[in-house]
């Protein structure tokens, strides 16, 4: 069971630990100052989705979200929902090959290749079908979070005068309501194609407990780390870049590792989500399904995604809520229904 939990705690944190949290992008952008308390909250709200999607999907032995989308929302929006879920799962997942690429570009290979590279290494993964993406969550985001720990108490270690934590002002607290509707859609696609699997309900209260207090850790140590260089973030396209500044090349070339290894975790959950979406549909084997989608999703990284993105996001950040409510609301729903 432990074995286990720890394990959908892995996938949990593969799926939200992308390359914008863990470049410090995200964290400034919905925290920054006045933020311990919104941090912990987010910490609890994680944990308590992570936990109803997980029950839900162990109830409906789901290897889809289909199944807990329509439990959450109800079947007369299933269906443009599940087509939103879709298009998101591939509209990130295009822009993190892109990104892939850019980064690798950064170590002087051709863009092509560092697309090409993280696409085959996409569809190797999946050969080994859903224990495949199980696996490399279970040996690489231990790897990515402790170097980011590292990195963080080092920096810590060093500026621990410019560390105050205030809290008797933390008017930001509502932020944890957006941080965590962010991180719903990946979630519910990721968590309920595994709804099978799960054994029993001591694995989902490992995974839940464990995810959200290990993200709320980083999250406050890396946000109290962005908050006492505030005056230089602005000069950063990565956050996490300024607080490596003073430290070797060295760590700025193993902290562009870890996050190329954070947007693989996310274009490998992006795809996860879409091709065990359809696998009932299509009877080939996921590491197939994943190459066709892949060879769709290729030439789309040439795109300016901007106008897209400027389109889509707003709609997935009412989805994203939307959907959230649906899951805080969730146990108060199953209560009305037994009392009926």
């Amino acid at each position: 069971m432990i074995r286990a939990g720890f394990q959908w705690m892995f996938l949990i944190l593969g799926t939200v630990i992308g390359a914008g949290y863990a470049s410090g992008r995200e964290l400034w952008q919905f925290f920054g100052h006045e933020s311990v308390l919104a941090i912990g909250l987010f910490s609890l709200l994680f944990s308590f989705c992570c936990y109803v999607i997980m029950s839900m999907s162990f109830e409906e032995k789901s290897i889809h979200y289909r199944p807990v989308l329509e439990r959450l929302i109800g079947s007369k929006l299933t269906v443009p929902f599940d087509l939103l879920i879709i298009l998101y799962l591939f509209s990130t997942t295009v822009v993190m090959l892109a990104g892939g690429g850019a980064t690798l570009h950064a170590f002087r290979v051709p863009y092509w290749i560092g697309v090409l590279i993280i696409v085959m290494l996409l569809v190797v993964l999946f050969f080994w079908d859903v224990e495949g993406m199980i696996s490399m969550n279970a040996f690489v985001i231990p790897l990515l979070v402790m170097l980011l720990l590292f990195v963080l108490f080092l920096f810590m270690r060093d500026h621990i005068q410019q560390f105050p934590l205030d809290f008797q002002h933390q008017k930001n607290w509502p932020s944890a309501f957006t941080f965590t509707a962010l991180n719903i859609l990946p979630l519910v696609a990721v968590l309920s194609a595994v709804g099978n699997q799960i054994r029993n309900k001591g694995e989902i209260l490992i995974a839940s407990i464990g995810s959200g207090v290990i993200l709320g850790g980083i999250s406050i140590l890396y946000n109290q780390s962005l908050i006492s260089i505030a005056n230089e973030i602005i000069l950063y396209e990565i956050p996490l870049f300024a607080i490596l500044k003073h430290y070797p090349y060295f760590w700025v070339l193993i902290m562009s590792v870890l996050l190329w290894i954070a947007i693989y975790t996310t274009a490998a959950s992006g795809v996860f989500g879409i091709i065990t979406r359809f696998r009932k549909h299509v009877h080939i084997p996921l590491w197939l399904m994943s190459m066709i989608l892949l060879l769709f999703m290729v030439p789309l990284t040439t795109f300016g995604f901007s106008t897209l993105i400027a389109v889509l996001y707003p709609i997935y950040g009412i989805l994203n809520l939307y959907v959230l409510a649906a899951i805080l609301l969730q146990p108060f729903m199953n209560r009305s229904r037994d009392l009926q």
